[in-house]
């Protein structure tokens, strides 16, 4: 009887000769590939000693970033949280206080505002969803760790510091474009 889809091959049961039985060809040609690797330049590199050039846009850890005044860009309006496919960011909002003008930009802020590292996959989703411009992924490698706890970072180790010269910087992450655009200090968004 036909199948119905006539797809259906006709498999032969070809006979295997003696080099074929034995394995011995396939043996060989699989010592010979090994032997050809023992000969090629090694792509490893001793990492303490050495390093790997990174790219200028390469994703490592993530920071939370002033404005020019030394006050928090972070409004926690939680797009970041929303964009981020591996749910990787939750937060807190908080409505700022009287007195507290120079520590947040906005009425509302980020009270406790987490990564959790382990989910983090480094798609830079929160920095394009971010319409503050307060989260950046820089070019600092995550640092290891055997405890799962470590991995969650907080508020405290994400915002950059007070100083100005400590500061990240992160214009190599952005275009010719938006840095054009943020020198103009009347937009709103700019000041």
């Amino acid at each position: 009887m036909q199948s119905l889809s006539n797809r259906s091959k006709i498999v032969s049961h070809k006979k295997m000769s003696f080099m074929e039985r034995i394995y011995l060809p396939a043996i060989l040609k699989g010592l010979s590939i090994t032997i050809q690797h023992l000969f090629r330049k090694k792509t490893t590199i001793n990492y303490p000693e050495e390093t790997r050039e990174f790219s200028e846009i390469y994703r490592g850890m993530h920071v939370l970033k002033r404005d020019d005044e030394g006050r928090e860009r972070c409004t926690a309006c939680g797009l970041c949280a929303v964009a981020c496919p591996a749910e990787a960011i939750t937060m807190v909002a908080a409505e700022r206080k009287p007195g507290e003008e120079h520590l947040y930009r906005e009425e509302k802020y980020a009270a406790t505002y987490e990564i959790n590292m382990l989910r983090c996959i480094f798609c830079g989703d929160c920095e394009e969803a971010c319409p503050k411009e307060a989260i950046f992924l820089t070019d600092r490698i995550v640092r290891a760790g055997y405890e799962r706890e470590p991995f969650v970072y907080t508020k405290n180790e994400l915002v950059e510091p007070m100083d100005p010269d400590k500061r990240i910087d992160v214009s190599k992450r952005q275009t010719s474009a938006v840095l054009e655009f943020k020198k103009n200090k009347n937009l709103p968004h700019n000041k």
